[in-house]
């Protein structure tokens, strides 16, 4: 599958995360693209549902 990218970009990636190969590089560089999609995700919840402030989690492991 052909693909279009930075070669320079992609270069300075590989030597500043001491990856051996451009696969390695480039699968790193996207799990740390969606765990920050991820993080943003869920910084972007905050204040949209509601909160319950009688909830005891250590009652709820008393339970259990």
């Amino acid at each position: 599958m052909p693909t279009n990218y930075n070669p320079e970009l992609l270069e300075e990636a590989k030597r500043l995360g001491q990856h051996k190969t451009k696969q390695a590089t480039i699968n790193a560089a996207l799990k740390e693209y969606v765990a920050k999609q991820k993080r943003l995700a869920v910084i972007q919840s905050f204040g949209t549902f509601d909160f319950d402030e009688t909830y005891d989690y250590k009652q709820e492991r008393q339970e259990k």
